[in-house]
């Protein structure tokens, strides 16, 4: 049989990029033509290709959004239990556990709307009309309108409505650090392009960018979501995936649940097989399954998350969605754009180099002089009037020609106390042309060759200069023409440079030590970026760029991301593969950017962090959003994230260990007991102020090694700790019951108060042994957790002593009873204290790190 021509055909090569194109070609494929597209034609386009905006993403309901939280196995296990509670008589108790769900699910829903709210801030940030040729003249069209095939026009402070091919331009840059990281204007201008990155395409309009200076005309090839600003849309618009704190959430209710069910089923038939009554045995198996369940996890989980809140808030972090702020805490490697978070985003001159090659104050003397009295007022002119703000005093613009982005040089004609003066300054190639000798000496061959060599070597330090020439004005004052700037004198460079933060060396040494590493993903030239890199303290041997990742498959990508902490010239989807691809090596990574380049990456990591004044788009798709643009907002953040954490784990740790026990106590006096060990009511209480003790767990302090290293909900570590500790109070349960039944032959009312007694004296004194790693007394809790905890053992030793008591089946126990149970008691903490340093020590620590990277390969 002949082999089927489909399985042997190749794939089709990926179609260049637009700016790689002729703009002919491009004409041509899009059928269109420099006079633009008649009107009919352009209502046909735009009926078949759609509106130029983002409007598709998908909407959840309120109602669908409820019912998949309720679905989870722990709110069907909280669902069930207080529906149970109040058909077996404890009302109160069963619309606690009804209402405390309903308020965490309603919470949860509250934030469903961030994907749609994220796509409709992205609308606003753009233009809302554009200046289109229809039918061969200009008109002003709503930017829903453009369609690829038209011919655009824009301006200085025009936002670009479309991506597209320039056609024609007259000194036109655009600010386009938001798209790519690139923190310098751009210079755009007609051609063919080689580089397939966006940030080398300076032939090309993309949508969002913001024109600077000049106007250009432009072909309209890609709209709405065709374009790069519409990808970071499309990117919004896909449901995120659960985040590690929902994951971990997720599998302890199915531990707890699958727990449950087989204690019940277990309990229920032997209870019946001992021929007890059906209805008792029923009633007894479900406060059991009652008992077991963690009621107040999502009360604790929602309040200790909103005090971690309110305390970032006053770090300087608004945190957007709860469950973050355990995903910050977990985080093991942080991606980082460059711009505005390691470096300031403020160009600063770095270095004034004379034409010997030496540092010297003349060039920004001269280039402070030009840039005060002619500047653009553009980046390189406000850094080199900040550096220098006293070199124009006395000086006066006599005239100036504005800058000539063909020739790459412009100049201004000074009148000071050197007479007329004539500087220019631009491209050092522009301006060594414009040169014939300079100010130390000749301007042969080999002396330019000079300036050019140390060019590309600040270039290499990540510094981009300009160069400086002057000459002496003769004859009458007029704009400065080409043939004026010709036979001038070679002043020197000046440099500047996009610096790192004062702090940001710092901030990396202390992630570092907090077990969290650091990558660099910026857009902007990887030799700049390797150069920062090194600044800041990362390694630097390699650096990746957006084009070695396009040639790596998956598998090769997750191979490089362990070694290399820089990648520049990167696209948008080439962010958010590079977080895709950490996460498969199962690291929680964040992501902090904020340009519009950043969304899909911030949107696909773990915890999303952008500043204070990113684009629109950034923050609305980050998870927290810092008010000060610094790395040491986030260690701070990270500190809180794991102390928040950290008292969620002592809620789950010691319910996990004393319910178990509890409750494996309970089961197996009910099958050698003739009478039920406890009565169901007296379970419900047991618990419920089991449940009211810990309430001050938010409240808690934690010690400094608990917050050292990235935290993760180890469920393997979880499941040995109450596998030791809730046997462990189990053994003196026994003993406690076999003491009552062999020493004391105490009647069953009797037992049931003495083991009610023990069992909550057990469990609320055993909180502070186990909610520090510390011995006890060295380590005391927090006032609201101390007051909590021994106000609800207040309410549990003096209750069987009442006549409330007897409300609840308790009778008054024999004093001798009374102080054997205080010994049980005593020896069961001091026990407990030896095991739990054991735990702490030897078995819980190496099992989380397994325990992580098992969870994100399933």
């Amino acid at each position: 049989m002949d082999a089927d021509p489909a399985a042997t055909r190749t794939l089709p090569p990926p179609t260049a990029p637009f700016w790689t194109q002729s703009a002919d070609a491009l004409l041509g494929k899009l059928g269109a033509t420099p006079d633009g597209l008649s009107v009919v034609e352009a209502s046909a386009r735009l009926a078949s290709h759609g509106p130029n905006s983002d409007s598709a993403e998908t909407r959840v309901g309120s109602i669908r959004a409820i019912v998949r939280r309720l679905l989870e196995p722990l709110s069907l296990i909280l669902l069930a239990a207080g529906i149970v509670s109040g058909a077996t008589g404890d009302a109160i108790g069963g619309s606690i556990i009804v209402v405390i769900l309903a308020v965490s699910v309603l919470l949860d829903t509250y934030q469903e709307g961030r994907a749609v709210h994220a796509a409709e801030t992205l609308r606003q940030s753009v233009a809302v009309s554009a200046s289109v040729r229809r039918g061969g003249a200009w008109t002003e069209v709503p930017i829903d309108s453009v369609i690829p095939g038209d011919i655009v026009r824009v301006k200085a402070g025009d936002i670009i409505p479309a991506d597209a091919l320039i056609l024609e331009s007259v000194a036109f840059t655009a600010n386009e650090a938001a798209l790519t990281g690139e923190p310098y204007p751009v210079d755009k201008k007609p051609g063919i392009v080689t580089g397939e990155t966006a940030a080398e395409a300076t032939n090309a309009l993309f949508r969002g960018a913001i024109a600077q200076t000049g106007s250009a005309t432009a072909l309209v090839v890609g709209t709405g979501r065709d374009t790069l600003f519409g990808s970071a849309a499309a990117a919004l618009a896909i449901a995120q995936p659960p985040s590690p704190f929902e994951r971990d959430l997720h599998a302890y209710g199915l531990l707890t649940t699958r727990l449950t069910l087989a204690l019940v089923v277990v309990v229920l038939a032997a209870s019946i097989f001992l021929g007890r009554p059906l209805l008792q045995s029923l009633l007894f198996a479900v406060a059991l399954a009652v008992g077991l369940t963690p009621e107040l996890l999502p009360m604790i989980t929602t309040v200790t998350l909103s005090r971690g809140a309110m305390r970032m808030a006053k770090r300087k972090v608004i945190v957007k969605r709860l469950a973050s702020i355990h995903d910050l805490g977990a985080m093991t490697i942080l991606c980082t754009d460059k711009t505005g978070t390691l470096t300031s985003a403020q160009i600063s001159l770095a270095r004034s180099i004379g034409p010997a090659g030496t540092d010297g104050p003349e060039p920004s003397r001269l280039g402070g002089i030009a840039a005060a009295l002619g500047g653009d007022h553009g980046a390189l002119d406000v850094a080199l009037v900040t550096a220098t703000p006293k070199a124009a005093d006395g000086w006066t613009l006599a005239a100036q020609s504005v800058f000539d982005f063909e020739r790459r040089l412009g100049s201004v004609l000074a009148q000071g106390q050197d007479g007329l003066v004539l500087i220019s300054k631009g491209a050092p190639e522009a301006v060594l042309a414009a040169c014939s000798t300079s100010s130390a000496g000749v301007l042969d061959p080999a002396a330019r060759d000079a300036v050019l060599e140390q060019v590309r070597q600040l270039a290499e330090q990540g510094l981009r200069a300009i160069a400086i020439a002057s000459r002496r004005w003769t004859g009458a004052v007029h704009s400065p023409e080409a043939a004026d700037e010709a036979g001038m004198v070679y002043e020197g460079l000046c440099a500047f440079a996009d610096p790192p933060k004062a702090t940001a060396q710092a901030a990396v040494a202390r992630l570092k030590a907090a077990g969290i590493r650091l990558k660099i993903l910026s857009g902007d030239d990887p030799v700049v970026v390797g150069r920062l890199a090194g600044l800041v303290g990362l390694a630097t041997e390699r650096v990746l760029s957006g084009a070695d990742i396009a040639r790596l498959s998956d598998d090769a990508l997750a191979v490089q991301v362990r070694s290399v902490d820089a990648y520049g010239r990167l696209t948008p989807d080439q962010k958010a593969r590079l977080v895709r691809a950490l996460q498969a090596s199962g690291a929680v990574v964040g992501y902090l950017g904020d340009g519009i380049n950043d969304a899909p990456a911030l949107k696909l990591a773990d915890i999303g962090l952008s500043v204070e004044g990113a684009a629109s788009v950034a923050q609305a798709s980050a998870d927290m959003i810092m008010l000060d643009s610094d790395l040491g907002v986030v260690a701070d953040g990270v500190e809180e994230g794991r102390r928040t954490f950290a008292n969620i784990l002592k809620y789950v740790r010691m319910g996990a260990s004393s319910n178990f026990g509890n409750m494996l106590s309970m089961a197996a006096a009910s099958l050698f007991l003739p009478f039920l060990p406890m009565l169901p009511t007296q379970i419900l209480l047991n618990n419920l102020l089991y449940d009211v003790s810990e309430i001050g767990i938010p409240f808690d302090g934690v010690r400094p090694e608990a917050v050292a290293r990235p935290q993760v909900w180890d469920m393997r570590g979880l499941i040995r700790f109450a596998a030791v500790m809730g046997p462990l109070s189990s053994v003196f349960d026994l003993l406690t019951f076999a003491g009552l039944s062999l020493v004391f032959h105490v009647a069953p009312a009797e037992f049931r108060t003495a083991w009610f007694l023990e069992s909550m004296a057990t469990q609320i004194l055993v909180i502070f042994v186990i909610r520090t790693n510390g011995r006890p007394w060295a380590d005391l809790p927090r006032p609201a957790l101390a007051a909590s905890s021994l106000g609800a053992l207040a309410v549990a030793m003096i209750l069987p002593f009442t006549p409330a008591g007897s409300w609840f089946g308790f009778v008054t126990p024999p004093l001798p009873v009374v102080l054997a149970l205080g010994g049980v008691t005593i020896a069961y903490l001091v026990m407990a204290d030896l095991l739990k340093t054991f735990l702490f020590e030897r078995l819980h620590r190496p099992v989380a790190h397994r325990s992580r990277k098992r969870a994100h390969r399933a």
